[in-house]
Protein backbone atom coordinates (compact mmCIF):
# COMPACT_ATOMS: atom_id res chain seq x y z
CA UNK A 1 0.00 0.00 0.00
CA UNK A 2 1.72 3.00 -0.93
CA UNK A 3 1.51 5.40 2.04
CA UNK A 4 -0.11 8.51 2.01
CA UNK A 5 -0.27 11.16 5.32
CA UNK A 6 -3.24 11.99 6.23
CA UNK A 7 -3.85 15.92 7.29
CA UNK A 8 -6.61 14.56 10.11
CA UNK A 9 -6.57 15.29 13.98
CA UNK A 10 -4.79 12.42 16.41
CA UNK A 11 -7.00 10.45 18.52
CA UNK A 12 -5.28 7.58 20.52
CA UNK A 13 -6.04 3.85 19.87
CA UNK A 14 -8.83 2.93 22.46
CA UNK A 15 -9.77 6.73 23.12
CA UNK A 16 -13.67 7.42 24.24
CA UNK A 17 -13.73 9.28 20.69
CA UNK A 18 -15.96 7.08 17.53
CA UNK A 19 -13.67 4.55 15.37
CA UNK A 20 -14.83 2.86 12.55
CA UNK A 21 -12.54 0.18 13.47
CA UNK A 22 -14.52 -2.06 16.28
CA UNK A 23 -11.77 -3.23 19.30
CA UNK A 24 -9.79 -6.63 18.13
CA UNK A 25 -8.54 -9.46 20.50
CA UNK A 26 -5.82 -12.11 19.77
CA UNK A 27 -5.17 -14.90 22.14
CA UNK A 28 -1.87 -15.10 23.61
CA UNK A 29 0.18 -16.58 26.24
CA UNK A 30 4.04 -16.42 27.70
CA UNK A 31 5.59 -19.28 25.79
CA UNK A 32 8.77 -17.46 24.21
CA UNK A 33 9.88 -14.11 25.69
CA UNK A 34 8.28 -11.83 22.97
CA UNK A 35 5.35 -9.12 23.67
CA UNK A 36 2.12 -10.57 23.42
CA UNK A 37 0.81 -9.02 20.04
CA UNK A 38 0.42 -10.81 17.31
CA UNK A 39 -1.63 -13.90 15.91
CA UNK A 40 -1.59 -17.24 18.07
CA UNK A 41 -0.67 -20.26 17.46
CA UNK A 42 -1.31 -24.12 18.61
CA UNK A 43 0.66 -25.33 21.30
CA UNK A 44 3.94 -27.69 20.44
CA UNK A 45 2.27 -31.30 20.72
CA UNK A 46 -0.78 -30.15 19.18
CA UNK A 47 1.17 -28.63 15.96
CA UNK A 48 3.22 -31.82 15.95
CA UNK A 49 0.05 -33.71 15.16
CA UNK A 50 -1.17 -31.20 12.31
CA UNK A 51 1.90 -31.34 10.39
CA UNK A 52 1.70 -35.33 10.67
CA UNK A 53 -1.47 -35.09 9.03
CA UNK A 54 -0.38 -32.46 5.88
CA UNK A 55 0.25 -33.56 3.41
CA UNK A 56 3.48 -33.85 1.60
CA UNK A 57 4.54 -33.65 -2.08
CA UNK A 58 6.63 -31.74 -4.49
CA UNK A 59 6.36 -28.44 -5.02
CA UNK A 60 3.64 -26.95 -7.43
CA UNK A 61 4.99 -24.69 -9.72
CA UNK A 62 3.93 -20.95 -10.05
CA UNK A 63 2.19 -21.20 -13.24
CA UNK A 64 -0.91 -18.75 -12.55
CA UNK A 65 0.42 -17.40 -9.48
CA UNK A 66 -0.39 -13.39 -8.95
CA UNK A 67 -0.70 -11.32 -6.32
CA UNK A 68 -4.46 -10.77 -7.90
CA UNK A 69 -5.59 -14.07 -7.79
CA UNK A 70 -5.79 -13.55 -4.07
CA UNK A 71 -8.20 -10.44 -4.37
CA UNK A 72 -7.62 -6.90 -3.66
CA UNK A 73 -4.46 -6.11 -1.34
CA UNK A 74 -5.57 -5.42 2.29
CA UNK A 75 -9.11 -5.72 1.58
CA UNK A 76 -11.87 -5.24 4.00
CA UNK A 77 -13.61 -7.78 2.17
CA UNK A 78 -14.16 -11.95 2.98
CA UNK A 79 -15.66 -13.61 5.92
CA UNK A 80 -12.08 -13.55 8.65
CA UNK A 81 -12.30 -12.01 11.42
CA UNK A 82 -11.43 -7.96 10.97
CA UNK A 83 -13.70 -8.52 7.90
CA UNK A 84 -16.58 -5.58 7.85
CA UNK A 85 -15.27 -3.10 10.37
CA UNK A 86 -14.58 -0.17 7.41
CA UNK A 87 -10.86 -0.74 8.12
CA UNK A 88 -7.99 -1.79 5.65
CA UNK A 89 -6.11 -5.08 6.56
CA UNK A 90 -3.33 -3.37 6.68
CA UNK A 91 -4.10 -1.04 9.67
CA UNK A 92 -6.08 -3.43 11.83
CA UNK A 93 -2.80 -5.30 11.85
CA UNK A 94 -0.60 -2.36 12.48
CA UNK A 95 -3.21 -1.23 15.67
CA UNK A 96 -2.90 -4.84 16.72
CA UNK A 97 0.63 -5.49 16.95
CA UNK A 98 2.04 -2.03 17.94
CA UNK A 99 2.15 -0.11 21.37
CA UNK A 100 1.22 3.34 22.12
CA UNK A 101 -0.71 3.46 18.49
CA UNK A 102 -1.96 6.78 17.40
CA UNK A 103 -4.77 6.70 14.73
CA UNK A 104 -6.20 9.33 12.43
CA UNK A 105 -9.71 10.87 13.56
CA UNK A 106 -11.04 7.97 10.45
CA UNK A 107 -10.43 5.95 13.09
CA UNK A 108 -8.51 3.36 10.99
CA UNK A 109 -5.18 5.22 9.82
CA UNK A 110 -2.64 4.25 12.12
CA UNK A 111 0.00 7.36 12.06
CA UNK A 112 2.65 6.04 14.91
CA UNK A 113 3.19 3.40 17.17
CA UNK A 114 6.25 1.10 18.58
CA UNK A 115 6.78 -2.14 17.35
CA UNK A 116 8.58 -4.69 19.03
CA UNK A 117 9.39 -7.43 16.82
CA UNK A 118 8.52 -11.11 17.32
CA UNK A 119 10.23 -12.06 14.48
CA UNK A 120 14.15 -10.29 15.89
CA UNK A 121 12.90 -9.16 18.73
CA UNK A 122 14.17 -5.39 17.95
CA UNK A 123 12.15 -2.81 19.00
CA UNK A 124 11.25 -0.53 15.78
CA UNK A 125 9.62 3.25 16.00
CA UNK A 126 6.81 3.38 12.95
CA UNK A 127 5.66 7.14 11.57
CA UNK A 128 3.08 7.07 8.69
CA UNK A 129 4.96 9.20 5.80
CA UNK A 130 6.04 8.31 2.97
CA UNK A 131 9.63 8.03 3.67
CA UNK A 132 8.98 6.15 7.09
CA UNK A 133 6.48 3.90 6.43
CA UNK A 134 8.26 0.68 5.64
CA UNK A 135 10.05 0.46 8.64
CA UNK A 136 7.32 -1.39 9.41
CA UNK A 137 5.70 -4.19 7.36
CA UNK A 138 3.17 -6.77 7.34
CA UNK A 139 4.22 -9.86 6.38
CA UNK A 140 2.03 -13.02 5.07
CA UNK A 141 3.35 -16.02 7.67
CA UNK A 142 2.53 -18.06 5.17
CA UNK A 143 3.33 -16.13 1.99
CA UNK A 144 0.91 -15.84 -0.87
CA UNK A 145 3.52 -17.53 -2.83
CA UNK A 146 4.14 -20.26 -1.06
CA UNK A 147 0.26 -20.73 -0.39
CA UNK A 148 0.16 -21.20 -4.07
CA UNK A 149 2.68 -23.85 -4.44
CA UNK A 150 1.14 -25.45 -1.63
CA UNK A 151 -2.52 -25.91 -3.14
CA UNK A 152 -3.99 -22.27 -2.70
CA UNK A 153 -4.56 -22.40 -6.83
CA UNK A 154 -7.76 -24.67 -5.94
CA UNK A 155 -9.03 -22.63 -3.49
CA UNK A 156 -11.99 -20.35 -4.28
CA UNK A 157 -11.80 -16.55 -4.76
CA UNK A 158 -13.50 -15.76 -1.66
CA UNK A 159 -11.01 -18.66 0.51
CA UNK A 160 -7.80 -16.88 -1.45
CA UNK A 161 -8.78 -13.41 -0.48
CA UNK A 162 -9.42 -14.91 3.24
CA UNK A 163 -6.53 -16.81 3.23
CA UNK A 164 -4.82 -13.06 1.87
CA UNK A 165 -6.48 -11.12 4.85
CA UNK A 166 -6.68 -13.58 7.22
CA UNK A 167 -4.89 -11.70 10.89
CA UNK A 168 -3.54 -15.43 11.45
CA UNK A 169 -1.39 -14.89 8.70
CA UNK A 170 -0.42 -11.46 9.57
CA UNK A 171 2.22 -10.27 11.71
CA UNK A 172 4.03 -6.79 11.66
CA UNK A 173 7.44 -6.87 11.53
CA UNK A 174 10.10 -4.50 10.22
CA UNK A 175 11.25 -3.78 6.39
CA UNK A 176 14.34 -5.15 5.86
CA UNK A 177 13.04 -8.49 8.07
CA UNK A 178 9.84 -8.77 5.90
CA UNK A 179 12.13 -7.92 2.18
CA UNK A 180 14.55 -10.92 3.52
CA UNK A 181 12.07 -13.16 3.97
CA UNK A 182 10.21 -12.65 0.77
CA UNK A 183 7.95 -15.45 -0.15
CA UNK A 184 10.52 -18.61 1.68
CA UNK A 185 9.42 -21.49 2.94
CA UNK A 186 10.80 -22.82 6.73
CA UNK A 187 13.21 -24.84 5.05
CA UNK A 188 15.15 -21.55 3.47
CA UNK A 189 13.92 -18.85 5.77
CA UNK A 190 13.44 -19.16 9.81
CA UNK A 191 13.11 -15.81 11.79
CA UNK A 192 16.61 -14.37 13.43
CA UNK A 193 15.36 -14.95 16.77
CA UNK A 194 15.57 -18.34 17.83
CA UNK A 195 13.34 -18.36 20.74
CA UNK A 196 11.00 -17.34 17.72
CA UNK A 197 10.85 -20.35 15.89
CA UNK A 198 8.34 -23.11 18.03
CA UNK A 199 6.21 -19.88 17.59
CA UNK A 200 6.26 -19.18 13.95
CA UNK A 201 6.31 -23.19 13.12
CA UNK A 202 3.28 -23.85 14.52
CA UNK A 203 1.73 -20.98 13.11
CA UNK A 204 2.73 -22.38 9.68
CA UNK A 205 2.13 -25.49 10.40
CA UNK A 206 -1.78 -24.38 11.92
CA UNK A 207 -2.41 -21.83 8.52
CA UNK A 208 -1.66 -24.99 6.45
CA UNK A 209 -3.97 -27.37 8.41
CA UNK A 210 -6.52 -24.38 8.33
CA UNK A 211 -6.05 -24.00 4.41
CA UNK A 212 -5.64 -27.54 3.84
CA UNK A 213 -2.15 -26.48 1.79
CA UNK A 214 0.64 -29.20 1.26
CA UNK A 215 4.23 -29.04 2.72
CA UNK A 216 7.48 -30.09 0.88
CA UNK A 217 9.62 -33.07 2.63
CA UNK A 218 12.47 -30.48 3.30
CA UNK A 219 9.98 -28.01 4.87
CA UNK A 220 8.81 -30.46 6.73
CA UNK A 221 11.90 -31.26 8.10
CA UNK A 222 12.47 -27.75 9.22
CA UNK A 223 9.41 -27.10 10.76
CA UNK A 224 9.61 -30.59 12.89
CA UNK A 225 13.27 -29.39 13.93
CA UNK A 226 11.61 -25.96 15.11
CA UNK A 227 8.61 -27.83 16.56
CA UNK A 228 11.62 -29.87 18.74
CA UNK A 229 12.94 -26.34 20.47
CA UNK A 230 9.04 -25.95 21.82
CA UNK A 231 8.88 -25.65 25.51
CA UNK A 232 7.04 -29.43 26.76
CA UNK A 233 4.10 -27.28 27.68
CA UNK A 234 4.14 -24.46 24.61
CA UNK A 235 0.84 -23.32 25.54
CA UNK A 236 -1.21 -21.10 22.61
CA UNK A 237 0.88 -18.80 21.04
Amino acid sequence: MAPRLLAAGLVLAGAPAASACGPLTVPGSTADAAPAHGPAAAGGGTALTQLNALAVRAQIPLAGYSRDAFGPPWSDAGTVEMSGNSCPTRHDVLARDLDDVVRAEDGCTVLSGVLHDRYTGRTIGFKRSPRTSMAVQIDHIVPLALGWRSGAGKMTAEQRLNYANDPENLIATGGSTNAGKGAKDAAAWMPPRAEAHCWYATAQVRLKTKYRLSVMPAEKTALLTALESCPAEAGQR
